[in-house]
């Protein structure tokens, strides 16, 4: 594998150097969350094409997310330096312009972990050639080419299963302990109880283990990514707001909803906190910012925290301890979408002005909101697509949120419009 990647950067300086002489550029492109399974899946398939392509054709993987970014996907880090592949080698997508390239008629674009381009790059979609993922495929947004789609724990076990039956002899150790490692990840180390491995993916676990039989032992790795998944140490504020984050609009209000991997208390002690995120809300243009903090107590179990930070007097609210732990931010997201709506239907204040409403005018605005909430709402037309989050993540859809009882839209909102605005120790955070 560490072969090869040299290989693809070499092949990608050459095209660069050779310009109107270049041959078609083919690119394996993970999703935009590039989560572990992503990048893995794009390495793995991109390796295997080049191997077993009779024609000198070199297929590129290429992360979907900038070099800078890679810091945020703690697993994804610490997996590659436990097989010894150097971050030099990997090609991001701010290091290759694949519209300049589409543009030229020199790409070919394969999707691997997700079949739906963001509306930022929808012209690309002309040049996909092949399509492989393993969630439901969404008919109306798929590229028309070849698409191989099957519902298993990880992307992973699909890369496996095509090496394996296409040119097992090509498969290194390196790979082999990449594909293995992120299987067990995405399948909660195949837990029986959990549900979220196939027999697919537990087949192709067990042939990995046979063929190399020094691979790490399961609960090992799965330990070792786990807490690697979720370390945030060494991280600044604002990487730790950007490692895990969606962002909500509507009615022209923009809300940025970050996971937090630590205890709410040890995050408000954070050095010139409020200074960070007011510069964050600045840079990326949010109205608001929603911290949903996320973390293990005593007993091992999960604990989820909630902070509001807002220089808009009007929409601030405050923080307090999450009763339901298994409501993920997908049952949050649509609450806040309609809460917005609701806020701005009521208040009729232009989106971005800082204002000095009322403790009367927000409570009307938060009844509103509570009695017309409605979730599973889309977002409106024109906000863009929301990135994929991995689906082993604590935040969305994640193993603990298995049947339990939905979030009430009543409930969080009563307790919200019980909050004194008026007794908010700092103009932007307050905390309960």
């Amino acid at each position: 594998m560490e072969d090869y990647l040299q290989g693809c950067r070499a092949a990608l300086q050459e095209h660069s150097r050779a310009q109107e002489e270049s041959r078609p550029l083919h690119v394996v492109l993970g999703n935009e969350a590039c989560d572990l399974d992503s990048m893995v899946s794009a390495l793995a398939l991109a390796f295997y094409l080049t191997k077993t392509t009779e024609a000198e054709e070199v297929f590129i993987p290429v992360l979907n997310i900038k070099r800078s970014e890679l810091p945020l996907r703690g697993d994804n880090v610490f997996f590659l330096q436990k097989v010894h592949i150097p971050e030099t080698l990997l090609i991001f997508r701010d290091e290759i312009d694949l519209h300049v390239l589409h543009q030229a008629g020199l790409l070919t674009l394969i999707l691997v972990d997700h079949h739906v381009l963001p509306r930022s790059d929808a012209a690309l979609e002309e040049a996909v050639a092949e399509v492989m993922d393993h969630r439901p495929i969404e008919q109306k947004h798929c590229p028309p080419c070849h698409v191989s789609v099957e519902l298993v724990g990880s992307c992973a076990t699909l890369v496996t299963e095509r090496i394996l039956q296409g040119a097992p002899e090509i498969l290194d150790r390196e790979t082999a302990a990449l594909l293995h490692g992120t299987i067990i990840l995405d399948c909660v180390n195949m837990d029986l109880k959990i549900g979220k491995a196939t027999t697919k993916d537990r087949k192709y676990v067990e042939k990995l283990e046979a063929l190399f039989p020094d691979l790490p032992k399961r609960n090992e790795i799965f330990d070792w990514l786990q807490k690697a998944k979720f370390d945030v140490s060494g991280l600044t504020t604002e990487q730790m707001l950007r490692k895990d984050q969606k962002v909500t609009c509507r009615a022209g209000t923009r809300v940025a909803v970050s996971a937090v991997y630590m205890d709410l208390e040890a995050f408000l002690r954070r050095p010139d906190l409020l200074e960070d995120l007011n510069a964050f809300c600045q840079t990326h243009s949010y109205d608001a910012l929603v911290a949903m903090t996320i973390f293990f107590d005593a007993h091992s179990e999960p604990v989820r925290q909630l902070a509001v930070f807002c220089p808009h007097v009007a929409l601030r609210m405050a923080a307090y301890l999450q009763g339901n732990t298994q409501a993920s931010r997908k049952k949050l997201l649509p609450l806040l979408q309609e809460a917005l709506t609701a806020y701005s239907e009521s208040m009729k204040i232009p989106a971005g002005q800082p204002e000095a409403a009322s403790s009367e005018q927000v409570d009307k605005g938060l009844d509103r909101a509570g009695s017309t909430l409605t979730p599973g709402l889309s977002q409106d037309e024109d906000d863009p697509p929301l990135p994929p989050t991995p689906m082993n993540s604590l935040v969305d859809e994640c193993p603990l949120d298995q049947g339990l009882p939905k979030l009430s839209a009543e409930a969080v909102f009563e307790k919200c419009s019980q909050i004194s605005l008026t007794q908010a120790p700092t103009p932007a955070l307050s905390k309960k």
